[in-house]
Order: structure tokens, then C-alpha cells, then sequence
């Protein structure tokens, strides 16, 4: 296949003219200044394939449902929960489907799943103990895009001064039981080509001390000897962790622990180059300087943290530290990893009262890291990597008369055109091989209200 685009965001730079030959999913050739002869032309501007680093699928259910009590992130868990409490594997499976498809409209090829709807209401498990995991990987597989599934361990239900709390009703659903039982299900989820297998520590808050160490164990043991990445030869496979989202989070693991909930998680081994911190909202200096130290990815979700009034974390500081970022669409009120991006930006322009916080070149980083999510080879315009790419309209309203380098900072979701996924085109006109998107969405959403 050889496709042709008048500008593209390469590693090395912005660059006109630019040919791509495809062979077997992956670029094995890249000419800048070529000829658009003999091939298919790409619209726009050219951009590596987005990758969405932490989605909690099911959440997109609750988009435009959440407005009219205000309140606080705990206030909003609570409508969170109910939605939880009415899924199923068939029903789970239709909202899936439809907000990975939403995703791929957006540019995103890669995503990872911050997966603890586990079991049934109750805790009783399924005839298949990972059903529900089943379902996010045909999921994925059918709206084109690929998977890291990462497994959530979630033990307890809070925590406070004097310790963990006990589950409540709706949070029987996302436990095992206990940590043994949550790495015996996990070892049963096999890799496929589309789908990579990590964990996740679901938070500080629903994991005990004891047991973060075993997760940990769990990446290093189980996971990492079925992981298909870089020849066999990775450490650990992804973890991913909830990190300070709220500071009442912090507040109980000091009262509770004598640490930071950073601290808390370095003390355990947990921090490293295969682990991402999501949000890393209310940090102190010190723990801003362990995330770097120990080259642990920060995850920032700007949508999720303004639309839940969660704060503004210190990404530039974490970048200077040594911390890579990603980014993602978390409880999806809005899919559209350019605002993600953009919203980093912007958000370091209030707390800091100054422009350019983030070059364009840093927000493309953040936006395409797949390497956060286990695919490495992916997320570049470059011979040998995964033929991943977003082409992204220059001539809507939004992006006439831009400079293409600056895109980023201009473009939403909409101008988005093409999108190919490992080299087969999963957006074509701005239309999903599924068809209609927002029909599969209003299918899926619209029964999980009735009677609410």
C-alpha cells in the first residue's frame, strides 16, 4: 500500500510531500519531497495514531447525566455506581463496542482499559470469571482498534484514619475477594494480536499495603511471561495506578499510614519505567521528584479532572523531573484526545499565568505514547513502526489558514478524516467501518437510564 500526504508530523519534524509505503501492518518506507503518483491521497495533515491511556469504558454512559446536582467527585461516583449496577456482558458489550468506535472517530488506535466491572452485581461470578473482560476485547477488536487490558485489583472500599473499609454493595462487583484470587483470574486472560494484557492497582484506597507487592509480583511473574512485547525481553507488564486524584485521598493514607500515597506506592515497589500514575493531581514537591526519579509515566485526563472538578496537576513539573506524560479520556465527557492535549496546555496557562508551557512537539509526545499502554512500536511515523495514522482536515472552520505544525492546538475531533490501524483504514471520510456510531451509542445508553 503507498499512500501520499502534502504534510505530516514526523519524529524528526513537520515535512511536506511525504510518501508512506505499507507492507504487512507496518511502515518499511518514508520519503519526504516524493510525488504523489500512483498513490492514495491523504487529506490534511498526517499525525502517529493517538493513544487513549486511560478509558473506563463503561463510563461513557454517564456523559450529559451528571449536570444538573452539582456536588463533588464523590457526589458524581454515586450516579458512577448505578450505572455500574445495571450492566451485563450483553449490555456491556454494546457500550464498548460503541465508545471504542467513538474513539477511533477520534484518532485514537490504541487504548487502554482501566478494567474492575468484573463480576456480576453482588460479586457472583460469571460462568466465565473474566466475561466482562471478554467483552472489551471483542469490543475493540470489532470497532478496529487495539486493547491493553488493564486488570484492576480492587480489595476494599475506602480508606480512612483507621484503616480500610469494607465493600459497599455496588463495589461487590469489581472485587475477587482477595489478592490470590484476583491474580489466579487474571492468569486465565490469554494475549491476542489486538489485545495485550497489564494491571492496575485501582487506587491506594481499594488495595491494601499488603497487597500492592503481589500486584506488583503479578506484572513481573504471570503477566510478563505471556507478554508479546519487545521479543519477551520486558521487566514488567504495564501497571497502572490511580494516583492522588482527590486530596481527601491523601489525607487518609497519611492518617493511616504515615505516607503520601506516592511514598506509599514507592515504599512497595510499585513506581517504575512499565507504571503510570493516573491523574497525579495533588502532589507534594517530593513526590513530584520520586515520579521523575523512578521514571514513572504521568497520565493526565484534563476533561475528566475539570469536568469532575478534581484540580490541576503539576505536568510540566513531573516532565522536568524526569516523568513521561500521557493522556486520557477517562470517564469520557469528552472523547477527543486533541482537547486532551490541548487542555494540558491550557491548563498550565491558569495555574502558571503564562503561555507555552507545552510545545506543540511535547503535546504530540503525550498524545501518541503508546509506549505507556505496552505497544512501543507503535505511535511514530517512522520505517518499522505499526502503520498507525490520523489524517486531520486543514480546511473545516476550525483549522483554515493554520500553520499544519500547529495543529494540535487547533483541531478537535471532527477535523479528523482517516484513521488507519495497523494498516488497515478504520475511518474513512470521517465515517467508522461500523457505520453509525452515535445510533450504536443512543442503543447502548439509552436502556441503562430507563428507570433510573
Amino acid at each position: 500500500m503507498r499512500l501520499f500526504a502534502e504534510y505530516a508530523l514526523l519524529p524528526d519534524g513537520p515535512a511536506s510531500d511525504v510518501r508512506f509505503d505499507i507492507d504487512d501492518g507496518r511502515f518499511v518506507r518514508i520519503e519526504v519531497g516524493a510525488e504523489p503518483q500512483g498513490t492514495q491521497r491523504l487529506p490534511g495533515v498526517v499525525l502517529p495514531g493517538f493513544a487513549n491511556a486511560h478509558s473506563h469504558a463503561f463510563h461513557r454512559a454517564l456523559r450529559g447525566r451528571t449536570h444538573d446536582q452539582g456536588g463533588t467527585f464523590w457526589t458524581w461516583r454515586e450516579r458512577m455506581y448505578s450505572v455500574a449496577s445495571r450492566l451485563d456482558p450483553d449490555s456491556y458489550l454494546k457500550l464498548a463496542r460503541a465508545t471504542y468506535a467513538e474513539m477511533a472517530l477520534a484518532g485514537i488506535t490504541g487504548v487502554g482499559e482501566f478494567h474492575y466491572l468484573h463480576h456480576a452485581p453482588g460479586g457472583h461470578r460469571y460462568a466465565d470469571p473474566n466475561a466482562m473482560a471478554e467483552c472489551l476485547r471483542q469490543a475493540a477488536a470489532e470497532a478496529g482498534v487495539r486493547l491493553t487490558l488493564l486488570d484492576s485489583a480492587y480489595l476494599a472500599g475506602g480508606l480512612g484514619p483507621d484503616g480500610h473499609l469494607p465493600l459497599d454493595e455496588v463495589q461487590q462487583r469489581f472485587s475477587d475477594g482477595d489478592i490470590s484470587a484476583w491474580r489466579s483470574r487474571v492468569a486465565e486472560l490469554a494475549p491476542s494480536p489486538g489485545m495485550r494484557v497489564g494491571a492496575a492497582i485501582h487506587s491506594i484506597r481499594a488495595v491494601p499495603i499488603g497487597a500492592l507487592g503481589e500486584v506488583v509480583e503479578s506484572t513481573e511473574q504471570e503477566l510478563r511471561s505471556r507478554w508479546d512485547g519487545e521479543g519477551g525481553q520486558i521487566r514488567r507488564a504495564p501497571l497502572h495506578v490511580h494516583l492522588s486524584e482527590q486530596p481527601a485521598e491523601n489525607e487518609a493514607s497519611l492518617a493511616c499510614y504515615g505516607y503520601t500515597p506516592t511514598e506509599l506506592l514507592q515504599s512497595r515497589g510499585v513506581l517504575g519505567a512499565a507504571t503510570t500514575a493516573v491523574h497525579a493531581t495533588h502532589l507534594t514537591s517530593s513526590d513530584v521528584l520520586t515520579l521523575g526519579r523512578t521514571g514513572t509515566t504521568a497520565c493526565f485526563c484534563p476533561t475528566t479532572e475539570r469536568d469532575l472538578a478534581d484540580g490541576i496537576g503539576p505536568a510540566r513539573a513531573l516532565l522536568e523531573a524526569g516523568s513521561g506524560l500521557s493522556l486520557g479520556s477517562d470517564q469520557h465527557a469528552v472523547i477527543d484526545l486533541l482537547e486532551e492535549a490541548r487542555g494540558l496546555e491550557s491548563h498550565e496557562r491558569l495555574a502558571s499565568l503564562r503561555r507555552g508551557r507545552f510545545r506543540p512537539a511535547e503535546l504530540l509526545s503525550a498524545l501518541t505514547n503508546h509506549d505507556s499502554i505496552g505497544w512501543p512500536d507503535a505511535g511514530r511515523l517512522e520505517v518499522g513502526a505499526r502503520a498507525d495514522l490520523v489524517a486531520v482536515r486543514l480546511d473545516s472552520v476550525r483549522t483554515a489558514g493554520i500553520a499544519p505544525s500547529q495543529v494540535v492546538m487547533v483541531a478537535t475531533s471532527a477535523d479528523v478524516d482517516t484513521v488507519m490501524v495497523g494498516g488497515r483504514t478504520v475511518v474513512a471520510a470521517g465515517r467508522h467501518l461500523l457505520g453509525d456510531v452515535a445510533g450504536l451509542l443512543e442503543q447502548a445508553i439509552r436502556p441503562i437510564w430507563e428507570g433510573l
